[in-house]
């Protein structure tokens, strides 16, 4: 009994403690990363002759033109947009939708700013009370003032001045940023082979394999995670397939921003633009008609919206550790729910520390991927003398190096934050209208997705089979047991098929 309350003890010191550190921790990369957007403004004017416009909300000049048909004003860091041009008018480039924009890429309040709006909330309700009388006499007078406001901003949505920013980008037909890496991304044959292919629509680099000797008789579509590759399917289960003799055709996709697929630097890295990409990539390109699919972490949700647009395409569904946490009823910003869950800015365990790092800062994120990813082939030379050029550890960091801080920092706000509640509408559609197999597997030991986000998804879909693999993390649930997973999904198929 003794030991029990001891124990209980130093669990409840051990996270007031974690609370503590993480509050001081955080508040000092508050201040660092402010430091680091004015270091990077300078930086970025040194080296590309122009500033680069970032996250960071502040107060500019107000801005109108009706270039492509867009009508802009500014205030206080936001913008509102008035008019959008047609699909017609975006010199033949894909349509930016304003909801696929999450405002967790410019709303990120420090935890000193969470706290002083404690304090300015309970002040309000007392002010309010104090005014109700006074706000009821004159609510005739403001009630016509708001229709008519309301009647002359009718269509006005808001977003962040940077998010305008680039969306003029994809106006302007002329603008040549989508095949220039910036001064701190890596400019390696590798990162940049995309720009130096004939293909002038910059596919997504796709790795197939067909079958030997056999007829392909199915397809599979693999996406990976975020930050990794095609690298993580082919060089663990593709092989323990063809060994086997599979009668399928395989295709493995590095995702728009990763591996060898183009990292176009004016992309804000929407749901829409990463499905439009494995569409044009891989379904049409290859006349897939109907296939099977294997996804990983980040890309369950690419998967779940790819089985919503092609549900009677789809012959199983077979998710690794999704990222799926059931936005509260009510909760009135469910994207920013949605990224406390993913980065609680914590100290410990040290996945959330990292996740945090990049989830909740953008120029300390970035000035991780110019220590990493730019000089990943450093790393990488480093790695392969200190194990003996392991090839599993070699894929596994070109995966996690090989990608620009612009991809990485808006897939991981418009996807997995942005999503929000669009998860549940993917999850009702594969419930209600499909009737493919789903099948979901998880890392017992998975620190960065816990595994009760699987069984969230089989709350969501019942007939969803969840399998637990115990002693195995996010990455070891495939990794080291790629002739196990394998079998298992040469089973899954098999059923389906029947």
């Amino acid at each position: 009994m003794a030991v029990m309350k001891i124990r209980g003890a130093a669990t409840v010191a051990g996270t007031w403690l974690n609370e503590a550190v993480s509050f001081v921790v955080f508040c000092v990369l508050d201040i660092v990363d402010s430091f680091l957007c004015l270091l990077y403004k300078a930086a970025d004017y040194l080296f590309e002759a122009e500033w680069k416009p970032c996250y960071c909300l502040s107060d500019k000049e107000p801005i109108t033109t009706t270039r492509g048909k867009i009508l802009l004003s500014h205030n206080n860091g936001e913008s509102k947009i008035l008019t959008l041009s047609p699909l017609q008018e975006l010199g033949g480039r894909s349509k930016i939708e304003l909801e696929d924009i999450s405002e967790t890429l410019y709303t990120r309040p420090s935890l000193i700013t969470d706290l002083s709006n404690i304090s300015v909330n309970e002040l309000n309700k007392r002010f309010v009370k104090i005014t109700r009388s006074e706000s009821e006499c004159s609510g005739h007078h403001e009630k016509t003032k708001n229709k008519r406001r309301r009647s002359v901003m009718k269509s006005s949505l808001t977003v962040n001045f940077t998010v305008v920013e680039m969306l003029r980008g994809k106006i302007r037909p002329q603008n040549l940023s989508h095949d220039i890496s910036r001064w701190s991304d890596c400019d390696c044959g590798f990162c940049t082979s995309w720009a130096s292919t004939s293909d002038k629509d910059h596919s997504l680099f796709v790795k197939t394999q067909i079958p030997n000797g056999v007829t392909a008789k199915e397809d599979v579509l693999f996406i990976h995670g975020f930050i990794s590759s095609s690298a993580f399917w082919t060089e663990t289960v593709f092989p323990s397939l063809s060994a086997s003799s599979s009668a399928h055709r395989l295709f493995a996709v590095d995702l728009l921003g990763f591996g060898k697929s183009p990292k176009p630097a004016d992309s804000l890295y929407t749901l829409r633009e990463h499905v439009d990409m494995i569409e044009k990539s891989v379904l049409h390109k290859h006349n897939v008609k109907s296939f099977h699919i294997v996804a990983h972490s980040l890309g369950c949700i690419l998967a779940l919206s790819l089985a919503a647009r092609h549900g009677s395409l789809i012959k199983s569904l077979t998710l690794l550790a999704p990222p799926y946490y059931p936005v509260p009823t009510g909760e009135t910003k469910p994207r920013q729910y949605v990224m406390k869950k993913v980065a609680p800015r914590k100290v410990w365990p040290p996945i959330a520390l990292g996740a945090s790092m990049a989830c909740w800062y953008e120029h300390i994120s970035r000035t991780i991927c110019l220590l990493i990813c730019k000089h990943h082939r450093v790393w990488q030379f480093i790695a392969g003398v200190l194990t003996r050029n392991n090839r599993t550890v070699n894929f596994l960091i070109e995966g996690f190096m090989c990608h620009t801080h612009n991809a990485a920092w808006h897939t991981l706000h418009n996807i997995i934050c942005g999503t929000g509640s669009k998860l549940d509408t993917y999850l009702d559609i594969v419930r209600d209208k499909l009737k493919c197999n789903v099948t979901i597997f998880h890392g017992g030991d998975d620190e960065l997705i816990p595994v009760e986000c699987s069984y969230n998804v089989k709350e969501r879909i019942p007939r969803a089979r969840v399998k637990v693999i115990e002693h195995k993390d996010h990455i070891t649930m495939v990794v080291g047991r790629q002739d196990e997973f394998a079998r298992e999904l040469q089973e899954i198929w098999k059923t389906s098929s029947c």
